[in-house]
Formats: structure tokens, sequence, C-alpha cells
């Protein structure tokens, strides 16, 4: 039997090709000062043709009752045929800036302003997504004929435009003390389209970013530090369920607040950080009617503890290795079910350890472990279901050298190397099954 609800044969796992390239340039004024400017691309294109099961419409056991968005109690479901091939992200960004130091009296300061611009865009199908037939959880999923509903034209969903002025200060206040200030000035002009491309939201604002940084060192290998930031962040996007499918959502600020401690010994760096995070809650609502609507109402509350270690554990060996505890919280939702319990899809506990080995004898080469832990994750805002926690291993080895005098890199990875089932995501109304390792090798 399948163990992969709705499974068909001519569904294809999600495939994700991506470009990345960058230039920069840099030029040395003097000993104190220096301009950089850079240019990036990042181009991302999805493709999905996926069969899955969804809710209860046309199982036999709801024909007298509609079970929306969830199984029938005989355990039976509806199939569906989603596709979306073609889906375009690209993402473009020029940047300038000068950098200095200037000392000042008692004051040492490193001073940076830029500029820049970055532009984003999604250009998609519009997808198609049809009911074929249905199945039950007691049985093999019988094979459907795929739908032959047209996809709609290809159109822009999304052309995200930022201009931003940055500036930076970094002040030292004597062999102890260290103060950083700072502020992103950013205008957004944001358009979202619908999947015929027309024009749905047009948002235009200017928001001024703040970031501030202390750092004390009580001693030459002990830094004690405390930290702010404001940030932008995009809107999601509607899933395909919401009676707003596919609208994108407005940019959102998101807040944090950090202070920890690093301790540097011998070479292996060990660092103790509490976090506080705010950002806004986006999720799909209950509306009067018996729909849903996706909507940032109320925000999402992360607090944790997070114990990291980083350094050379020998001279062949760097090891990296992280522990977090968090506590995620809903807040604000007007909806008292949402709240008091951990979030969905954020783990109360997760982990990771990296190994590094430089081989002997063999110049550039680097073998690569890992190993990752998430504990277990609500599947539903009710906090009601949950997907169990996993652990995964992972191998890979790693090749620097030069080709035509540029340096080069080759790397390969080989994911879930114990062919480890599990749940990587877990969403109210469906969820990310891991089911086999992956393999990549790319050069750099």
């Amino acid at each position: 039997m399948h163990r992969l609800l709705g499974y068909q044969p001519w569904s294809r796992p999600v495939e994700m090709d991506s470009l990345n390239a960058q230039l920069r340039y840099a030029y040395q004024f003097n000993d104190n000062w220096r301009a950089t400017a850079e240019a990036s691309r990042s181009r991302s294109v999805i493709n999905d043709f996926s069969a899955f099961a969804w809710g209860c419409y046309g199982a036999a056991s709801c024909a007298d009752s509609v079970t929306p968005n969830f199984f029938s109690a005989q355990g039976e479901y509806d199939v569906y045929d989603y596709r979306s091939p073609d889906d375009t992200r690209v993402h473009d960004q020029l940047r300038a800036t000068v950098e200095g130091h200037v000392v000042t009296g008692a004051l040492d300061h490193r001073l940076s302003i830029g500029g820049d611009w970055l532009r984003r865009t999604i250009d998609r199908f519009g997808s198609v997504n049809e009911f074929i037939g249905s199945g039950s959880i007691d049985r093999d999923p019988e094979v459907f004929a795929q739908t032959d509903v047209a996809l709609d034209p290809k159109q822009r969903r999304l052309d995200s435009r930022q201009r931003a002025l940055v500036l930076a200060d970094r002040i030292g206040l004597g062999s102890q003390w260290e103060l950083s200030l700072g502020a992103r000035y950013v205008r957004l002009d944001e358009r979202s389209f619908d999947r015929d491309g027309v024009l749905e939201r047009r948002t235009r604002k200017d928001t001024l970013l703040p970031q501030a940084a202390l750092l004390f060192k009580p001693q030459q290998q002990v830094s004690l530090y405390a930290s702010y930031a404001k940030s932008l962040a995009a809107g999601g996007t509607a899933p395909w369920f919401a009676d707003n499918a596919d609208e994108i959502l407005p940019p959102t600020n998101a807040y944090q607040l950090e202070t920890g401690a690093k301790f540097d010994l011998d070479g292996l760096r060990l660092g103790a950080a509490l976090f506080d995070i705010r950002q806004a809650y986006q999720f799909t609502q209950p509306q009067a009617d018996g729909g849903l609507r996706y909507v940032q109402q109320g925000r999402l509350h992360n607090r944790g503890l997070e114990l990291s270690a980083d350094g050379a554990a020998t001279a062949q060996l760097r090891i990296f290795a992280s522990v977090a505890a968090i506590r995620a919280r809903a807040e604000d939702t007007d909806i008292a079910e949402y709240e008091g319990h951990q979030a969905i899809n954020v783990p109360k506990l997760r982990a990771s350890l990296q190994a590094d080995y430089s081989v002997p004898g063999i110049d550039g080469l680097a073998l690569l472990a890992g190993v990752q832990y998430s504990g277990r994750k609500f599947a539903d805002r009710l906090g009601n279901a949950s997907v169990p926690a996993y652990t995964m291993a992972n191998l890979g080895a790693r090749y620097a050298t030069a080709l035509g005098g540029l340096a080069t890199t080759w790397r390969l990875n080989v994911d879930n190397v114990f062919d480890k089932r599990y749940w990587r995501d877990s969403g109210e109304y469906q969820a990310m099954p891991i089911c086999s390792r992956a393999r990549r090798a790319r050069r750099g």
C-alpha cells in the first residue's frame, strides 16, 4: 500500500531551478576610506505537478453532509490534480557603500553610508487545482486521469521595489565598550496583481528601520551584548483553498531583541543568547459564511534561548553546534483557541551539529557531516494535532581549487543519508513529508 495518501503515478516531486550571480567592485581611497559597489541577481523557477488528498466533498461517505477541508469519519477523502509550472521569482539588487574610519577624541568611529535599490518580481501561470476522484485511508489510491483544464496565461503577480538610504556608525568607547547605531530609510512601492493581471493592491510607504547594539568586553575572551533591530518582511501568499487564493499580502514590520554572551576558548567560540522576535501573524481566518480568508492579524511572538559552539576542535576538525528552546505564541488574533499554546509548525526544541574535516595531504578537500533534530510540532492552530520529532543525518564533501585563475569550489551533499521518513513542515491543512534521501551537487 502507498503510504502517501492520494498518490498518483503521473504526479512529480516539486522541482526548483535556481541561478545566483553577484558582481562586486571595491576601491581603496586611502588607509581609512574605501568604496564598494555590488550588483546581484537571484532567479528561481518552481515547477509543481502534484496530486494530493484534500477534504471530503465528492467521496461516498460525504454525499449527505459536506465535511469541508477534512477527511470523513470513515477515512474517505478527495484527490486533486494541482499544476503550477514555471513559477518564476527574480530578486535584483544594486548597492553602493562608502566606509571610513574617523577618530574624534576618545571615540573611534567606523562609519558607513550607502544606498541600495531592490526589485522583486513574481511571474506565474494561473494554477489548476481540480477534483479528479476520491480515496480512502484503508486502501491503495485508485489511479485517476489527469484533468484537461487549461492553465490561465502567465502574468506578473508581484512587482516590489525598494530604494533605501543606509547609515551606520560603530563607535569604540575605549578598550571595553562598543556602541553600534544604524538606520535604514526605505521607500517602498509594491504592486500585486490577480491571476488575470489586474492590479489588486498598491502599497506605497516610507519607513525607518533602526538598529542598535551595545557590546561590553570585561575580559579579552568574553563579550556581553544587547541588540535591537526593526526590519521589513515580505507578506505571505494566500493558499489555494482561501477565499482570496493567491493574493499576496503587503509587507510587514518585524522586531527583534537579543541579549547574550560569547566566550573565546583556545579557538572555540561558545555563545548563549536570549531572543524575543515579534512579527505579523498571517493565517487563514474562518469567516461567518463558512469560508476562509488569508489575513494579517495579531502577531507571532517567539521567545527563547539559543546555545552555540563554533570553532576548531583539532587542527583538521571544525565543529558547528547549536541548540534552541523556543516559546512561540500567537497573540491578539481575536480567536482565543489559537492562543495560549505553542504556535503551529514551530518546535519547542531544535538542535544541529555539523563537522568539517580537512583531509590531510589533499589541499582543498574537506569531508562534511551533520545531524539535525526538530522536536514535535503542532499541525493545527488549535494545538490538537501534531507531527512527531525527527532526527536526520547528512553527509557531504567540498573541494576548493582554481580554474583558469578563478577560485572555484565544488560541493557534493547527500541529505537524509539513512532515508528517514519525517514531516519537515506541518500546516493546518497540509504538511510536507520527506520520504527519501536527496543528493545535491554544485559549483561556486
